[in-house]
């Protein structure tokens, strides 16, 4: 493998990218780049305060021991940001173009410093469109909202409230006119409905090692 690599790795809202992501980047070595959380970090700024000072957010990463930690202002909101109020924020405030902006220099310089494998949901058609292998990953909303009713455990709101948030989502993400959630023209489609965890980590960490010659 010669040169810095990059795997762009976008899907709507609880189709697994984090958690396959973060596993794949475990075992090729690359560094595992999780966009949605900057997000969050934003719309947990909203949620506490009411507004949107993007000039006051000082919004830091950490990448000790190749986990991904999210800062504001030094304070750690790494599993403060996962909350589901959070989340619909996030998803707000990500069609800001305002926001995008602040956001797409930093996403694109960590891709020029490491390999990494970096997920959202305009990584492979705006802040990556070079990357050497663009991946849309998707599952039913059904599947889906099951995936993140597991995820929030005893703190998740009921199974059909969160049905109702992905699909409404969903439709946000894909209607808005600020980079659109939509696959990349070169993107491999991947449907991962029914998929266990390790199946779907198997499939992309073997397209990844066939496509980048691993």
């Amino acid at each position: 493998m010669y040169g810095i690599k990059s795997v762009a790795i976008d899907g709507p809202s609880g189709a697994g990218k984090s958690t396959i992501s973060r596993e794949v980047a475990g075992r090729i070595g690359f560094l595992y780049v999780d966009t949605g959380a900057l997000y969050r970090v934003i719309g947990l700024r909203f949620l506490n305060t009411g507004g949107l000072d993007l000039d006051s957010l000082n919004l830091s990463m950490d990448f000790t021991d190749g986990e991904q930690r999210v800062f504001d202002s030094g304070r750690d909101v790494t599993e403060e940001v996962r909350r589901h109020d959070v989340s619909k924020a996030a998803s707000d405030c990500s069609a800001l173009p305002e926001v995008r902006a602040f956001l797409l220099e930093r996403q694109r310089e960590l891709a020029k410093r490491h390999n990494v494998i970096m997920d959202g949901r305009d990584i492979g058609t705006v802040v990556l469109p070079d990357a050497d292998l663009k991946i849309f990953l998707t599952a039913a909303p059904e599947d889906r909202a099951w995936r993140r009713y597991g995820q929030l455990g005893e703190n998740a709101p009921p199974y059909e409230q969160i049905l109702r948030d992905i699909e409404l989502r969903d439709r946000n993400d894909s209607s808005r006119s600020e980079a659109p959630l939509r696959p990349a023209p070169d993107a491999v489609k991947l449907d991962t409905t029914g998929n266990t965890f390790l199946q779907s980590v198997e499939l992309i960490e073997g397209l990844i090692r066939e496509r980048l010659g691993l």
